[in-house]
């Protein structure tokens, strides 16, 4: 409880949410509230938590005034999205003292513009520099990036619905998608995963448009979009392949009209995705070198495994749309029964939609797992994150009967789901984890490690600020993100790591060396021989979390500045910071 105080009191003391005017109307019409409310609420402080709904002639929830399908309206998407991505980032945000590993790796690479690092391509680390210079390199800032990505995607899949069916069906299905690991929990994950989600969903909009109206503009938009799909991740190009196996289903698309159109989109792709291309020439083609080394298994044996544990996984991160949709049907027969007899959803869709959805949406996850199994690869379970973005409307199949009932028994469902979810992620990763001393990176003590190591530099190199750690990523990063903006991890001791540092005047005004092996931790050659050239040197022990938790020992050493500290205080950029994108 001591934890979850301090929790509360530190984010939200005191926090006051006000709604009004068309803003809460619409929220209002959303709920069932028949006039504008001001909600207010208040956390922490020694006073317990308080929700006041004002409302004037407001009845029970969904009684009166509900979200008709009629209304539905790209606002109201939008709000639910906006409510999503507010739930899931304060939920982690209070519980977890640092973020996942992927979010730190972020916010390090974010330190300056390259068009490329060591293992990915550079648009998510472009957006997270961005989003740094904004709102500086808070803990919860990844968690906000990944949930504002998860939306963004959602958003799309909402369009693509819009395409063929009515607004209100394509928000059931998004909704109930919404359910799904990938948006929710691994939502908060920002990484070149969860990055990828909007422009494939984007992407498989776009080439759907492209298709039926034919006009150059939607080409040309598919390319662009596809090539900062690229620049996200390579993984990019399975769902390209999902869209040549579309067009070769329907041959008959394959015209004149449409050749070119293809021609256009991949010149425009080719053209976005250009200046990472000549980077990669440039540096061997290293993420391409290290994409391909994560996959390789020591034996077929290991890799059938691989793709048995794949499947097991991608079944769970899915059961949450499953589960929500048992309880829609279930809750609808009860109101309806007599709407079973009516045909489903699906029936409505015409047989060249239905093509789409079934090619499209399932030719990433099928070919993946094929490929795999002929090649004997490795699989990831984080890698499917983008394929399942049109599995919402594989509900139709099950869905029938009045879209109202429908869409009232879906919102009830979500809503509690979404809430159930990340509430009780965001406890079993903060208060519970730290009870029992899991030694889980959600309460890795970040801000104690990082006072401590600015204290051991300062009593040792007063009077000069501290501007480089040479570390790992994971604990440089803790380090570093409570240090300030003007400090910059020496990533592994290794410039090719640390492109944002100048090999020849980064250590002028000297370095802290830090690394950690007890419990979880790296030293890569470079950084150990670099601590070897460190003068003064120590250990700093103590606890990851509650007392349960097991010992951190972290080893320092300080590596003094040189004669030159003196210019490069003076001139900051010239003393290890490069000027932002950079080849």
């Amino acid at each position: 409880m001591a934890y979850l105080r301090h929790r509360l009191r530190r984010m939200y003391c005191p926090l006051r949410c006000r709604f009004s005017g068309d803003l809460t109307d619409h929220v209002a019409d959303i709920f069932g509230l028949t006039r504008t409310a001001n909600i207010y609420l208040f956390l922490g402080c020694n006073r317990s938590m308080t929700f006041s709904f004002a409302t004037t002639g407001a009845r029970a929830f969904f009684l009166r005034q509900r979200l008709t399908p009629q209304r539905v309206t790209g606002f109201t998407v939008f709000i639910l999205l906006l409510g999503m991505v507010v739930l899931w980032t304060l939920a982690v945000g209070w519980s977890h003292s640092a973020p996942d590993r992927d979010g730190m790796e972020e916010l390090v690479w974010a330190s300056s513009l390259e068009l490329g690092y060591s293992k990915h391509p550079p648009l998510p680390s472009w957006v997270m520099h961005a989003a740094s210079q904004l709102l500086g390199r808070p803990v919860w800032l990844p968690f906000l990036m990944g949930q504002l990505f998860s939306a963004l995607a959602l958003w799309f899949v909402w369009k693509i619905g819009c395409e063929f069916t009515t607004p209100a069906r394509s928000l059931i299905a998004v909704l109930l998608l919404s359910t799904i690991a990938y948006f929710g929990m691994r939502g908060t994950i920002f990484n070149h995963n969860t990055a990828q989600l909007w422009s494939i969903a984007a992407s498989t909009w776009l080439f759907y448009r492209a298709l039926r109206t034919g006009k150059t503009g939607a080409w040309v938009a598919l390319g662009v979009v596809s090539g900062l799909a690229l620049l996200t991740k390579y993984s990019a190009v399975i769902q390209f392949a999902a869209f040549a196996f579309f067009l070769l289903r329907q041959y008959r698309l394959i015209n004149a009209s449409t050749v070119k159109g293809i021609i256009i989109a991949v010149v425009v792709g080719v053209l976005v995705f250009s200046p990472h291309l000549y980077w990669l020439a440039q540096h061997n083609f290293e993420p391409v070198l290290y994409a391909d080394k994560s996959i390789v298994s020591v034996s077929r044996l290991v890799a059938l495994k691989s793709t048995g544990s794949f499947l097991v996984d991608q079944l769970a991160r899915v059961a949450p749309m499953i589960l929500a949709l048992l309880v829609v049907k279930r809750l609808t027969r009860i109101k309806k029964p007599a709407q079973d007899g009516q045909p489903v959803w699906a029936r409505a869709l015409s047989p060249w939609d239905r093509s789409f959805l079934l090619w499209v949406g399932l030719a990433p996850l099928v070919s993946t797992v094929v490929i795999s199994m002929l090649m004997g690869t490795n699989l990831e379970p984080s890698w499917a994150t983008t394929f399942f973005i049109l599995f919402g409307f594989y509900c139709f199949w099950w869905l029938r009967g009045d879209d109202a009932a429908v869409l009232h028994a879906v919102l009830l469902t979500v809503i509690v789901m979404q809430v159930c979810m990340a509430v009780g992620y965001g406890i079993a990763r903060g208060p519970v984890a730290w009870h029992w001393g899991n030694a889980s990176r959600s309460t890795y003590p970040g801000q104690q490690v990082s006072q401590a190591m600015q204290s051991i530099w300062k009593e040792h190199v007063p009077g000069v600020p501290l501007r480089v750690v040479a570390s790992d990523m994971w604990l440089g990063g803790n380090i570093v993100v409570h240090a300030g903006q003007h400090v910059e991890v020496f990533l592994d001791a290794d410039y090719r790591h640390a492109p944002w540092l100048d090999p020849q005047t980064a250590l002028q005004c000297g370095a802290l060396v830090a690394y950690s092996t007890e419990p979880r931790g790296y030293l890569s050659p470079e950084l150990e021989k670099l601590y070897k050239q460190t003068v003064t040197q120590g250990e700093l022990d103590l606890r990851w979390s509650s007392s349960r938790s097991p010992l951190i020992k972290i080893h320092w050493g300080i590596l003094p500045p040189s004669d030159a500290c003196s210019a490069a205080i003076s001139h900051p950029i010239s003393a290890g910071k490069q000027k932002p994108l950079h080849d």
